[in-house]
């Protein structure tokens, strides 16, 4: 299968605009530079598989979403609805789901 630059570029920069962000907003998440970001959304340059992860991230978006433009937003939901979870937790409670996620990531099931 062969990747269609152009079309991942242009899916970039709609989630992009979609999120309300400039091309600078998303470069300083990224840490990359703005003329960087507007070759790859012209299809100008091709990131590197570290770069386009850390553009999935500041976009909140999964590399399937860019990639193929399916959504597996569920999968995004479970992880942010966790994450919302343990910011209201003190020390011992993070140490303890620290440890807990610890052991579940370890499980076979």
């Amino acid at each position: 299968m062969a990747l269609d630059y152009s079309l991942i570029g242009r899916r970039i920069a709609a989630r992009r605009r979609a999120l309300g962000l400039k091309q600078v907003q998303v470069c300083e998440r990224c840490d990359i530079n703005s003329n960087y970001l507007s070759n790859i959304e012209r299809a100008k340059s091709i990131p590197s598989l570290e770069v386009f992860i850390r553009i999935c991230q500041a976009l909140e978006t999964t590399p399937d979403e860019l990639l193929l433009g399916a959504v597996r937003r569920e999968k995004m939901d479970r992880k942010k609805t966790v994450a919302e979870k343990l910011q209201g937790l003190d020390e011992k409670q993070l140490e303890l789901a620290d440890h807990f996620i610890t052991w579940v990531a370890g499980e076979k099931l």
